[in-house]
């Protein structure tokens, strides 16, 4: 087994350039580093580095362990927080995954009320869209967002709840011409440049996709991020249009305009997954309540 001491040095080495500002880094002596170096070369069997003038610099084999050892390194950091949570008695956690507009504007006051329950416990919100991630703790709740057209999603271990509707609206540079409209049907951007700000195939790609073709026709991009607030920095530059969901629409920049949009009405659906053996916790009740308050805010206003 490669020693995580070793590793850990190695990296140092690698960010900083040369054994001697990694010695001064970690507060070794360069001798030190050079043996640990040294070692984990015997360990693994490869030249991780080579001479360059008067320094060295990572092989190809360097690099590949480099960034094959980063994640390996990051995972028992985690565990070595587990054990030190353990051994404080300060192991109390929510997992809470959820997509990125729903982090931004709910999670906040869902951390304010849990930790009103319990001070010591800590939250921790993982990002699902796209839903695949190594190292992450099971989500006690997973918050997804859904199209009113498909069949709706059922998560094994967990329980489904509705929160609500999200209603979709058209994101313009402010100087567009459909600026001058109280609202916008759907149709009237079919002939425009779209700005694309969901590039995974994930469920709110699908309904903007949907509803579009609803109206007749399919968006023509003049760029694809996989962002929102990218994506609306180049809507403000004047480079296109798109439709947003309302959760999404906080903190727009200048100059940028929002419409409602119709004919038809995109909507989305937000629902809560929770965990089948974290049902009954309190902080996961607590945390549930305060996603219906908000989600309830969203729908009334």
């Amino acid at each position: 087994m490669l020693s995580p001491q070793r590793l850990r040095v190695f990296q140092a080495v690698i960010a900083a350039g040369s054994v001697q500002a990694a010695a001064r880094n970690l507060h070794y002596s360069p001798a030190t580093v050079s043996q640990h170096l040294a070692a984990l070369g015997r360990e693994t069997g490869l030249q991780l580095f080579e001479r360059d003038g008067r320094g060295i610099r990572p092989t190809s084999a360097g690099l590949a362990l480099a960034e094959q050892s980063g994640a390996a390194l990051a995972e028992l950091g985690r565990l070595d927080r587990a054990v030190e949570d353990l051994r404080s008695r300060r192991s109390r956690h929510l997992a809470i995954a959820c997509f990125s507009s729903v982090a931004k504007e709910w999670i906040p006051e869902v951390v304010r009320r849990v930790r009103q329950l319990d001070p010591a416990v800590t939250v921790e919100v993982s990002l699902n869209e796209p839903h695949s991630g190594r190292g992450r703790r099971p989500a006690d709740l997973d918050i997804r967002n859904e199209s009113l057209d498909e069949s709706p999603e059922s998560l094994d271990g967990y329980q489904r709840q509705g929160l609500g509707l999200d209603e979709f609206a058209a994101v313009l540079p402010r100087d567009h011409r459909l600026c001058a409209e109280s609202a916008v049907a759907l149709g009237q951007l079919a002939g425009e440049p779209w700005v694309d700000h969901d590039i995974y195939d994930s469920p709110t790609g699908r309904i903007i996709l949907a509803g579009c073709q609803a109206a007749g026709f399919t968006p023509a991009y003049s760029a694809r991020l996989d962002d929102h607030h990218a994506a609306l920095s180049l809507i403000a530059a004047g480079l296109g249009v798109t439709i947003l969901p309302q959760l999404a629409l906080a903190d727009l920049p200048r100059d940028v305009a929002v419409r409602p949009i119709h004919s038809p009405q995109v909507r989305r659906r937000i629902v809560a997954h929770i965990r089948c053996s974290s049902g009954s916790d309190p902080l996961v009740t607590a945390a549930l309540d305060c996603l219906r308050d908000q989600a309830a805010e969203l729908s009334a206003g």
